[in-house]
């Protein structure tokens, strides 16, 4: 599995700590410095099972400079989405776990990160 992570964020290390307890076996990106692409990010939305929006840290100051609170949340906009979220990763809600089942979970919570262990 993998997880992006910002190390200063608390839920970044506190998920780390779990899986590191859990004995799991992960691979670390620092998606801020290792932004992913707009595939990468439209992969890793099908994995989660949710739309950009859905993703996106709207009270980041970058976000509103945007107007992304104003952005239409429709097919038609996806794209716009997540270019936003490859040109602003830190926009991007974190940590996010890709399972080694092919899923994804947003694991800001210990049993988000549990889950993620699971599958």
């Amino acid at each position: 599995m993998e997880i992006w992570i910002n190390p200063a964020c608390s839920k970044c290390r506190s998920a780390l700590s779990l899986l590191d307890a859990e004995g799991a076996d992960y691979t670390v990106r620092r998606y801020l410095e290792d932004v992913p692409a707009e595939d990468e990010i439209r992969a890793v939305l099908d994995r989660l099972g949710l739309e950009p929006w859905d993703i996106t840290r709207t009270q980041e100051a970058v976000a509103k400079e945007l107007g992304l609170k104003d952005w239409p949340r429709d097919a038609a906009s996806r794209g716009r989405w997540i270019a936003a979220l490859a040109e602003h990763p830190r926009l991007i809600q974190r940590p996010i776990i890709t399972a080694d089942d092919g899923t994804a979970v947003v694991a800001r919570t210990e049993e988000a990160v549990r889950d993620a262990l699971s599958r």
